[in-house]
Formats: structure tokens, C-alpha cells, sequence
């Protein structure tokens, strides 16, 4: 019966009205495909920056990337020039790619009447190993190393020398929201390696109320917020980022030793 109706009031509709019909549900049909067919593209576009924006590749390449350490310590009157130069690295276009900087906030400065909130036990004993191994004559702040050598050359000429490139294997970094996967490759022994990661703080301004800078801000940047080691007999590394709290900008830094000498062997970073 309701068929019949349908083919019935087509028959009355005349040949334009029904040509008109039929090309408006065409025209509707086709607009319906199309937009399907957009509304599939925008979802995967978006799907894809999403995968993209939440993985993060880091890699150092096959020459060596120098790791910058900073001992200091927001007790210490002599650390706020050091610091200051520290971030002015920040605008450095050799950033990341040629040298990876961090500052290790040392405890032996918190008996002085300021205890530093980002110096930690750890940091000095970091410190301290340098000396162990014989990579610096003395433990002091501001102590600068450059690729696990002491540079007292800070003092004299604040500039950062020309870094050399030597091969030193080759250390990737894919970091999916908090996974982290790494690879370290190159030709010698691979036993007893360690996989340091080294959550950075910027743009910190810290006002001083107690010890030799009293009274002062210091703003600091590359601050080790967390320092987390992992061991590896392959050069091979799956595991979780270390955890952190810190309301601001952040960044990363990575870098290989071996044993308990921290003498770094490849270092890569970034932005987080």
C-alpha cells in the first residue's frame, strides 16, 4: 500500500518536478559522502598530530655531545655569575645539538643559613665522584665540567671553547608520554652502563632570605629538578620517566657512563 501511495504521487509530480527531485536527493546524497569522507580525514589528521605530539625523539647522532654540569648552590656568593651565564644559553643555536647543560644544586652551602630547596645529598656526592676518579683537582662552587672534565678556563674566559667531535657512539631517545625507550650504540664493551635522565627546571627565580646572598633573586635555569639512573648490560633501556612536580617551563637531558665513574660517554636532550 505504500508503495503504491509513492509511485502514485511521483506519477503526479509531473517530469520537471520529478527530475528536480532526483537531482536534489543526488545532490544530498553526494553532499552527505563528501562530508563523511572530510569529517574521516579530520579525525585521522588529528589522530596523527596527537601520536606525534605525545612521542618525542632524541638523538644524539654518532659524534659526541658534551654534557655542561654546573656545581652551584643558591648559598654560594660567587654562583649567581655563574648561573646568569648558564642561561644566557638558553638563545645558544648550538643548544641541544653540540652541548647539553645542567646545573647540580650541591648541599654543603645549607649549614650556611640558606638551604637551597633544589640541592640534594646526591648532587654533592656527584660532585665528589668527579674528584674520586681524578676528573678535578677540588670539590668547590661554581665547578664547571665539560664532558666529565674539570674547566677552571670559566674563571678566566667565559666562553664556551670549541668543543670537539669525536665518534662516540650514537644514543636515541623515544619518549612516549611517561615510556621511555633508549638505545646506545657503539663498538667497545657495553657492560655496566648506566642511562642517566635529568628532569631540567627554567626560569627560576628563587627570593634569597639567609646566608651570603641575603636579599637577592637569582634567577637560574637548567636546573636538575630529578636525576634518575637506569642499568643496562646491552645498551638497551625501557622504562618509566621519574616522576616530578614543578609548575613551569621543563626540559631533559640524557647521557650515558659506565660503572660508578660519572664520567659521561654521549649525552642528547630537549625540550619537554
Amino acid at each position: 500500500m505504500g508503495i503504491t501511495r509513492v509511485a502514485s504521487c511521483f506519477c503526479r509530480m509531473g517530469p520537471l518536478r520529478l527530475l528536480l527531485c532526483f537531482c536534489l536527493s543526488f545532490s544530498l546524497l553526494s553532499f552527505s559522502l563528501v562530508s563523511a569522507n572530510l569529517w574521516a580525514d579530520v579525525l585521522e589528521r588529528s589522530s596523527k598530530r596527537s601520536s606525534q605530539a605525545a612521542s618525542k625523539v632524541f638523538d644524539s647522532g654518532e659524534a659526541r655531545v658534551t654534557l655542561l654540569e654546573l656545581f652551584s648552590s643558591q648559598g654560594c656568593s660567587s654562583c649567581p655569575p655563574a648561573e646568569q651565564w648558564m642561561s644566557a644559553l638558553k638563545d645558544d643555536h648550538r643548544l641541544w645539538q653540540d652541548f647539553v647543560p645542567v646545573v647540580f644544586h650541591v648541599d654543603y652551602w645549607d649549614h650556611l643559613g640558606w638551604s637551597d630547596p633544589y640541592a640534594s645529598m646526591k648532587n654533592s656526592q656527584r660532585q665528589r665522584r668527579y674528584r674520586l676518579f681524578g676528573h678535578t683537582q677540588a670539590v668547590y662552587t661554581p665547578g664547571f665540567m665539560l664532558s666529565g672534565t674539570e674547566w677552571s678556563g670559566w674563571f678566566s674566559n667565559p666562553a664556551l671553547p670549541e668543543l670537539p667531535k669525536v665518534v662516540a657512539g650514537r644514543l636515541k631517545i623515544e619518549l612516549d608520554a611517561d615510556k621511555l625507550q633508549a638505545r646506545f650504540v657503539r663498538s667497545q664493551d657495553n657492560r655496566g652502563l648506566l642511562l642517566n635522565v635529568a628532569i631540567l627546571g627554567f626560569d627560576i627565580v628563587t627570593p634569597i632570605s639567609a646566608g651570603e646572598n641575603q636579599g637577592k633573586q637569582i634567577p637560574q635555569d637548567f636546573v636538575v629538578l630529578k636525576h634518575q639512573s637506569y642499568t643496562s648490560d646491552n645498551g638497551l633501556w625501557n622504562v618509566t620517566l621519574p616522576r616530578f612536580r614543578f609548575e613551569g617551563r621543563t626540559g631533559i637531558a640524557f647521557w650515558v657512563s659506565q660503572g660508578s665513574d660519572p664520567l659521561p660517554l654521549q649525552a642528547t636532550g630537549g625540550w619537554l
